[in-house]
């Protein structure tokens, strides 16, 4: 896994814009939707006091399957039996009570089938939150450095990249497709119902696209935005925000729902904004949702005191 050091720093993090501002940018969408947003307030100063190596990539199938060969863990998709989620052509959301976009829980949906063709170099999804987990675990064990999800703090403060637009490139939806893989008119044709809220415009891929396909962000990290969800180590709470800490927060001390950040291949543009929020059980897996590690920073130790 390639890596990039991200150098402490603060930023404003969460808040949301005036409504006028919102139906102008999204006319297109229910108010409801542009109202219901309260988890991303109040906007706050958030202070991330050490520096981290965070992947430059989303995990990809590759590096996923190379851990599952070495470690013999089996991901809880296979593990419990359920499977997880897949796009199947035939599947009609409106036959399904929760009118969900993907077919699933099925045993033949898992990371290592979410029903369309990636590569090795694809990000890795239908994966849990605890096999994130068990992922850093095993990389820590293996290679002598601490990794793990970052903080939800530090998933943000890594997206901005010392801008306060809605997305990395500014406030346009469309410039999404220079810099992310979203909903846009590739993947539009395969859910009609929803062709309305795609972009204007193609960014080459109607599913996952192989990592770093797109401009990365002023950190020179790639996909923040697009192709994957990515689990974050974070419980969600709605009111958190309200007495987040300044330094480096960590989220609430208990939840039933951990946070998941940065939308993907099929996220419409208002979803796929730096500061959006949404959460799923740790033991959810689904076809848009993988990951990105942290590789902690050793302390540098202190120099020997000089002999006297």
């Amino acid at each position: 896994m390639a890596f990039v050091r991200v150098p402490a720093g603060s930023f404003w993090m969460g808040g949301v814009p005036p409504l006028e501002t919102l139906e102008k940018a999204f006319p297109l969408l229910e108010r409801q939707r542009l109202t219901d947003l309260a988890d991303e307030s109040p906007a706050h100063e958030v202070h991330i006091t050490r520096a981290f190596y965070l992947g430059q990539h989303e995990v990809t199938v590759g590096q996923f399957r190379r851990f599952v060969d070495a470690s013999g863990y089996q991901p809880e998709s296979e593990a419990d039996g359920t499977g997880g989620y897949g796009y199947n052509p035939a599947y009609d959301p409106a036959t399904t009570r929760r009118g969900d976009a993907f077919e699933g829980r099925d045993p033949r949906y898992s990371w290592r089938n979410p029903g369309f063709a990636q590569g090795p170099d694809h990000p890795v999804v239908n994966v849990t939150w605890n096999d994130a987990q068990a992922l850093a675990r095993w990389l820590s064990r293996t290679e002598g450095h601490r990794y793990r999800l970052p903080t939800e703090a530090e998933w943000e403060y890594a997206c901005r990249a010392g801008t306060r637009t809605r997305y990395p490139h500014g406030d346009d939806p469309q410039g999404l497709l220079r810099t992310a893989n979203t909903f846009d008119q590739e993947a539009a044709p395969l859910w009609p119902r929803w062709r309305q809220h795609a972009l204007e415009g193609s960014d080459g891929h109607a599913f996952t696209a192989p990592v770093g396909s797109y401009a990365p962000n002023a950190f020179g990290l790639h996909d923040m935005l697009g192709n994957a969800w990515e689990w974050v180590s974070d419980w969600h709470g709605d009111t958190y925000y309200a007495q987040s800490p300044h330094d480096d927060p960590q989220g609430p001390d208990e939840g039933s729902v951990r946070v998941r950040r940065g939308g993907s291949w099929h996220t419409w543009s208002f979803y796929a904004r730096c500061g959006y929020r949404n959460w799923n059980s740790p033991q959810t897996r689904y076809t848009l949702v993988g990951m990105r590690l942290v590789r902690e920073i050793a302390p540098e130790s202190r120099p020997l005191a000089p002999d006297r």
